[in-house]
């Protein structure tokens, strides 16, 4: 192990089922070969802090390792099954405990990752994760996307935008799109009962530069759930006004 590795060590409490958990996942994903060897240690380490900082900190409604290790990280693992992130910049958008943005880095360290959020004091715990496991490429914005977006450096700027959250696909459309390069993709991360969404934002992906590229469904190994990835390339810039307030946005959706 090199000297950037080093502090991943793990003492009392270690839980070994994690990453056979965790190499189960990959090779039924295919990706044994394809992800950092030092990720295992990482997010065995990174599954324990999540999971202690929980006890006082709002992070998870999943409080069993295994299942950090199932729903949380397989479930990020899943997108390197459709894109290649080596190299590439990558915006997390409403990051909260890190998923899918912590994740990937780990597994692709090549991946430079901005984690935004606007409750600065996940940031502050998502950065002291970074020390601990030494990661690189990973940086925190406290902001609010619909914000953050306009602003020179971060508009049309990154190879990819992720969002792994509740909201309809009509307003993270709004919020994650114009961060995108052209030629560049917004991830998203929903449920497979996403279609009518998807109907939905038909008219903002139109306005905002956006196509949809891909829906895949992958199922999460060891488990009875299926999540659907769906591919919105940036085929234009996003026009000038968009994203608009937060207000706005919630009031008439595109």
């Amino acid at each position: 192990m090199d000297k950037t590795n080093t502090r991943v060590v793990l003492g009392p409490g270690e839980s070994p089922d994690i990453r056979d958990i965790l190499r189960r996942g990959f090779a039924q994903y295919g990706l044994t070969d394809k992800i950092d060897p030092f990720a295992l240690q990482k997010l065995d380490c990174y599954c324990q802090m999540l999971l202690e900082k929980n006890q006082v900190m709002n992070l998870t409604a999943i409080r069993e390792p295994e299942n950090v290790a199932r729903l949380h990280f397989l479930d990020c693992a899943a997108l390197l099954q459709f894109c290649d992130f080596q190299g590439k910049t990558l915006i997390d958008v409403g990051t909260g405990a890190g998923f899918p943005g912590m994740v990937l880095n780990m597994l692709v360290p090549s991946l430079e990752v901005t984690l935004l959020d606007s409750l600065n004091k996940r940031l502050d715990w998502l950065l002291e994760c970074c020390g601990f496991l030494s990661l690189q490429g990973v940086a925190t914005l406290h902001a609010r996307a619909e914000e953050q977006a306009l602003r020179k450096g971060f508009r049309d700027s990154f190879d990819f935008a992720t969002a792994r959250a509740v909201a309809d696909l009509q307003t993270l459309c709004e919020l994650c799109l114009p961060f995108v390069r052209v030629g560049g993709q917004f991830l998203a991360m929903k449920s497979t009962d996403s279609g009518p969404e998807l109907d939905r934002a038909a008219h903002a992906l139109k306005l905002l530069g956006g196509r949809v590229r891909a829906v895949h469904d992958y199922p999460i190994p060891d488990t009875d759930i299926t999540h659907r990835l769906i591919v919105i390339e940036k085929v234009a810039p996003t026009q000038k006004g968009y994203p608009r307030r937060w207000a706005k946005i919630q009031k008439e959706p595109l």
